[in-house]
Parts: structure tokens; C-alpha cells; sequence
């Protein structure tokens, strides 16, 4: 009988002992868990080519640090920018240029882009121009990114940026080709739509356009240019669009269906432009792995000519 009402005492005492740690404002030891493992994003089905990687006997450019510009287009903003210049590059003509929305991305020797390396590959091969590559990173006003009023808002003001500070700033040391035939820009997501107006605004300075996932979306009304599109004269400029089946889809827009809308109104316009759909989301993983053979394709006619 002792050894019954002994259990029952502890049974009471065992489920009272919560209780009487939540009246003191405690809680009962919780036995440990193992921690769980964030979920490792699937593997990209795009892979790299070799005019991707670093190859023997390819002649290496060279990434320079220029440093933080502080602008006056874009007063109070300051960026870090730097430049791509190729082992080719030897001064007795001008180069090609090509421009970079977020460049810090684009310039990364292991990331998605790895410009230096692709740029290092294909002017040794002869598949594209001598070109030296602007890397800019986007302005910062008071501690804060100034990256969307610059990339996605649809005047001239980047253009302008590009054409009074920028350009001739690298042109004091590099002789620069100043026709537009001679000019690309491309960049990512923002970037992308960056590239676009740039070139739509200003096709007498920019005639080459890149665009990775691009976000003609209504972040800042891009979502208009198909319609102005299919309303304008033709404008002289050549554009190489990417997007993705799974990229992103909120209250700006649905970015594959904004690049399916881009296309078809480029199409109607009888454009020169080239359009691929991958199965990627709002990343440089797929743009990445073409960018050699979109830039072969962006840079073609300048080839032809040589």
C-alpha cells in the first residue's frame, strides 16, 4: 500500500511541475532537438562552358579598382566602380565599351556572370571585339540605395550619367569608341530594364542591350514599353533578352509574362533582337551560362565588319 500511494504522490508532482514553473514565470527544460538543416536550393540545370572558366593560354585582362565616383547627375550619390580592360588593348585604336548595371555581380570572377573571364576567352578567339568593360555598382544617397530611382524609372537621366561623367572619365586614359554602334550596356533584373532605357532613350549613344531577367514590371511604370514599343518608330538598337519560366510574380508585375510581352512587341516591330526563356527564377544562374554566346550574338555585326 506504501509503495501505491508513493507512485501516485510522484505521478501528482510530475504533472503539477509545469504548472507550478509557469505561475513562476518558467518554463520546463525541452530535450534538445537536433537542429534542422536549411533546405539546400536544387542544383541549376544550366551548367558552364569553357568560355566560362579560365583557360591555358588565353591572355588575362585586368580587373581596376577606380575607386568610389561621387555623382552630380545623381547628386549626393556615391558608388563604387571599377574597369575591365583586355590584354589586347594597346591604345593604337579605340575600344569598344560595354557597361554594367550592378556590376559588382557582373565582375565576379566566381559568380553567376564572370565577365573578365568570358571577355579574357572570346576577343582571344575572335568571336567579339576589343572591349573594355565599365563595372558600376548603383549610387547610395545618406547611407540608403538609390539603385531603384536610377535603374527603374524611365527618363534619360542614367544615360546622361553615363554620357557626361562616366564615359569620359574612363576616356581620359582609354581611347573609347564613341559611336554607338561601338556601345553595349546590359544588367540584371533592374539592371536589365536599366540597359533598356538607356539604349531606347539614347540609341546615338548605346545600340547593344543585355538584358538578364529584366524587370519590365510597374516598379516605376516599366510595364509601359511594350505599348510604347509597338507605338514608335524603330529605333536603331540591337537586343538580347533573357527570362525565366519560375521568375518572380507580386504586386509589380509577373517578370516572364512582362518578357513574353517585351518580345512579341519587339517582334511586331520588326526589331533585331534574340529572346531565349529559360527555367531559372530571378537569378544570373541561366544568364549566366549563355552569356558567351549572348554576347557572340550581341557583338556579331561589329565582327562582320572586321
Amino acid at each position: 500500500m506504501y509503495a501505491i500511494r508513493l507512485l501516485l504522490l510522484v505521478g501528482v508532482m510530475l504533472l503539477s511541475w509545469p504548472v507550478l514553473l509557469a505561475q513562476q514565470g518558467q518554463q520546463p527544460p525541452v530535450p534538445d532537438k537536433p537542429a534542422k538543416e536549411k533546405p539546400k536550393p536544387a542544383p541549376s540545370i544550366y551548367k558552364f562552358g569553357p568560355d566560362s572558366l579560365e583557360q591555358p593560354g588565353v591572355p588575362r585582362g585586368q580587373v581596376i579598382d577606380l575607386g568610389v565616383w561621387k555623382s552630380k547627375v545623381f547628386d549626393g550619390t556615391e558608388r563604387k566602380w571599377s574597369i575591365y580592360v583586355p590584354n589586347q588593348y594597346d591604345g593604337s585604336k579605340p575600344a569598344c565599351v560595354m557597361v554594367f548595371q550592378d556590376g559588382q555581380w557582373y565582375a565576379n570572377p566566381k559568380g553567376d556572370f564572370r565577365v573578365p573571364t568570358v571577355f579574357d576567352n572570346l576577343i582571344h578567339q575572335g568571336k567579339m571585339p576589343v572591349t573594355i568593360a565599365i563595372f558600376l555598382q548603383p549610387g547610395t544617397l545618406a547611407g540608403r540605395s538609390n539603385r531603384s530611382v536610377e535603374y527603374d524609372t524611365l527618363s534619360d537621366r542614367y544615360a546622361t550619367f553615363l554620357e557626361k561623367e562616366i564615359l569620359p572619365e574612363v576616356a581620359k586614359k582609354y581611347k573609347l569608341r564613341s559611336d554607338a554602334a561601338g556601345r553595349a550596356i546590359g544588367g540584371i533584373s533592374s539592371g536589365g530594364i536599366c540597359a533598356f532605357t538607356v539604349a531606347w532613350q539614347r540609341p546615338d549613344l548605346f545600340s547593344k542591350v543585355l538584358s538578364h531577367v529584366g524587370s519590365f514590371v510597374n516598379i516605376r511604370g516599366g510595364d509601359v514599353y511594350p505599348g510604347i514599343i509597338r507605338k514608335t518608330e524603330r529605333k536603331p538598337i540591337r537586343v538580347f533578352l533573357q527570362a525565366g519560366k519560375n521568375d518572380l510574380d507580386n504586386q509589380h508585375g509577373n517578370w516572364p509574362l512582362a518578357n513574353l510581352q517585351m518580345e512579341a512587341a519587339l517582334r511586331y516591330k520588326k526589331y533585331d533582337y534574340k529572346f531565349v526563356m529559360g527555367e531559372e527564377g530571378h537569378n544570373g544562374k541561366h544568364g549566366g551560362a549563355i552569356l558567351p554566346e549572348s554576347l557572340i550574338w550581341l557583338w556579331e555585326p561589329e565582327m562582320k565588319k572586321d
